[in-house]
């Protein structure tokens, strides 16, 4: 059974997510808020993909029913297409602020931006080892 890990997704999520915010106030095209909103939103995701990705293997535990799942068998699989689906999820967001009315451009981040996201979201569970010893303990882990 893996370890569950609490804080380091939290932290980390939150991290990914102001980055996100970061991005989407360099794309975006208009005066107003609707940015820093859709950008709270980026990063309540950031938080929950990054707990999936980091807890792969506690998930596994408790719901054996994913590895009967033929496309999901492995981990690095369901890291990979919550890493995909979070791409798809940034851009389809953010391109939704144009449809509404927002005027111009819009929010539409851009695909390299989305992209990068979504690939440190699921390198999280990878570069985490590398952080974890400069954290100090103050993350620690929680069973």
């Amino acid at each position: 059974m893996g370890d569950l890990l609490i804080i380091p997704p939290i932290i980390l999520g939150l991290v990914i997510g102001l980055y996100e915010l970061i991005l989407i106030h360099k794309d975006e095209n208009f005066r107003g808020s609707h940015w820093f909103g859709h950008g709270l939103h980026a990063a309540g995701w950031a938080i929950v993909a990054v707990f999936i990705v980091m807890n792969t293997g506690f998930i596994y535990s408790k719901l054996a029913f994913l590895q009967s799942i033929p496309f999901i068998q492995k981990e690095i699989v369901l890291q990979l297409t919550i890493g995909l689906l979070t791409i798809v999820k940034i851009h389809g967001s953010s391109a939704v602020m144009k449809i509404s009315g927002v005027g111009g451009k819009g929010m539409k981040e851009t695909w390299m931006h989305s992209l990068i996201v979504g690939v440190l979201i699921v390198a999280t569970p990878y570069v985490w080892p590398f952080i974890e010893p400069f954290m100090g303990g103050v993350l620690g882990r929680f069973k």
